[in-house]
Order: structure tokens, then sequence, then C-alpha cells
């Protein structure tokens, strides 16, 4: 080890910020991605994980084509350091029950039909029972709204459980929030839309309508084929305004959440028998900060709305 290379000696060495700068490349995978997120510069980024090289004494990165890898050293670095962010979250949060009690400001990331279906019943409530406690609410699909977690743009996350970090990542504690049945869409008049025990089995022969790509041709598609059937795609609409019309104009059915019915006078709810498909709901905090009064109210009145 040459003496530039000589650990700084004592916590010192231990800076968070070049640690979170090191969290946010393997999240981002390249330095660029990691300089955009962290509002840096790339020169910043690499000059930042230099410095934190020599303060641990190990190297943190290794090239890989164009492209730089995080070293098993860099991997053992953050794999305790998580545990240090977490101990801190949980001081934060403690730190702010002492200070403000009951109360504070909460931000919320949630999908699109999780704003009205229960984000806002959770205002509402804790308008009521907690009213020195602040909910501020950004629509934001799960890619971007774990982002804003990790950064510390929002406090808590809302998503499907399909697209939300696994248990077993550091940084997270996922809470379950509740199971979202699937019901279908039929039109008035359709044979099927007064059938007791209706199985989603029974529609394989009709056109479907559902997106393109993306979360919710992948759910369609899932349920039909373990209902023993691949859906016939007819019509591709990524919005519910969009599909329910053309459900209300016969032009097909499609599989919605009870979260995102609306009502509209043509199309027929019809809920599904046995093989009744759900996507179930998850809320996302850094680990430890679900430990504050705030966010703890927050997620206390979410998990109390169910359909």
């Amino acid at each position: 080890m040459s003496s530039s290379e000589k650990r700084v000696p004592g916590p010192d060495r231990w800076d968070l910020k070049k640690l979170v700068i090191l969290r946010t490349l393997r999240e981002c995978g390249t330095v660029t991605a990691t300089a955009q997120t962290l509002h840096m510069t790339p020169s910043a980024v690499s000059q930042q994980l230099t410095n934190l090289a020599k303060q641990l004494g190990v190297p943190l990165l290794e090239a890989q084509g164009r492209r730089v890898r995080l070293t098993d050293a860099a991997q053992l670095v953050l794999r305790h350091a998580e545990v240090v962010f977490a101990q801190l979250e949980r001081a934060d949060a403690e730190l702010a029950q002492w200070v403000h009690g009951e109360t504070g400001t909460v931000r919320v990331a949630a999908f699109s039909t999780a704003v009205p279906a229960l984000v806002v019943p959770a205002v509402r409530q804790l308008r009521s029972a907690h009213p020195g406690i602040t909910v501020r609410v950004r629509e934001a699909e799960a890619g971007q709204a774990y982002e804003l977690l990790a950064t510390g743009d929002v406090d808590l996350a809302l998503s499907l459980a399909a697209h939300a970090p696994t248990p077993r990542d550091p940084k997270f504690t996922r809470v379950p929030l509740l199971a979202d049945p699937l019901d279908v869409a039929l039109p008035v008049g359709h044979p099927l839309a007064g059938e007791p025990g209706l199985r989603l089995a029974d529609l394989a022969g009709e056109p479907w309508i559902f997106g393109g790509s993306g979360p919710w041709s992948e759910i369609t598609t899932a349920a039909c084929e373990a209902a023993g059937f691949v859906p016939e795609q007819a019509h591709s609409a990524a919005g519910w305004t969009a599909i329910l019309a053309m459900v209300e104009a016969g032009m097909g059915v499609a599989l919605v959440p009870r979260m995102a019915a609306a009502r509209r006078d043509g199309v027929v709810m019809c809920p599904l028998g046995a093989d009744r498909p759900v996507r179930h709901v998850v809320a996302a905090v850094r680990k430890g900060s679900e430990e504050g009064t705030a966010v703890r109210r927050v997620l206390e009145a979410l998990t109390g709305q169910q359909n």
C-alpha cells in the first residue's frame, strides 16, 4: 500500500456522503446515471469514490469494458453501511418524534389508481385522527417511486408487489396493504353478464382489451394463462377510460382491478369465482424510518383501507 493509499485512522474514514454515492452507483450501474440521480457531475462522482477508496484502503471499483463494477470489498462495505443507514433513519425518526410529536410531513409516491383508492381516503382519515400530520402526494410508477424513495425525495412509495423491491432488499421495509381483486368488465347485455360463479376460463373465446406492453399486459396475460388459455388481444389501450369505453361499445372484454373501476352505464363489472385473480399492493419505506411517528401513522391509515 503506497503512502497515498494509507487508510484514514478510526471512524473518520467512514464518510456517509461518499457511501451514499457508492450505494447509488450500485443501484444505477453507471457513473453517469449516478451523477444524474444525485445531481452531481460524473467527474465529482468519480473523485468522491476515489477518495473513499483511499480512506478505506481498499479498491472499490474495477473496469468492466466501458463500465465499472463494484469489487467484493465494495459489496462488503455496503453490507455494513446498510445497517448504519437504517440505524440513522431510526435515529432521525426518533428525533423527529421528540421534537415534533404527532406532527410532521410525509411525502408519498403512488401509482395512479392507488391515489384515489388508497391515498386520498387515508389522508381524510388522518385529517380527522391526526391533524398535525400532512401528506404530500406525487403520482409515480414503481421505477420512479423507488428511485425517489432511495434518494430521500419521498418518504413512502406505493406499488404493486410484483414491481417492488424484494423483502431481502436491505434499503427498504415492505408493508403489505391489500389484495386488489380483478373483475371482468363486460358490456351490458353480454350473455355471461349475470352468470353466477363466472370463471375466467368461461371467457377464453372472447376478444380481449389490454395494453400492448407493461404491467397491465403482464397481469392480464398471466391471469388468463393461469386459467388455461391465451387471451386474443383485439384492441390495445393503457388507460381505463379508453378500455371501459371499448367494452361499453361491445368491442371486447377486459380485466379491471377493483381499485380502478369507474362506473359506466353500459358496462357490467362481474366478480370472478374460484379462479379470481388478484394484484397485491405494498408500501415501502427506507429501513428504519417506519419507526417515526408520522410515517407510522400514514402506514396505519393506508393499511386500514379496504376495497
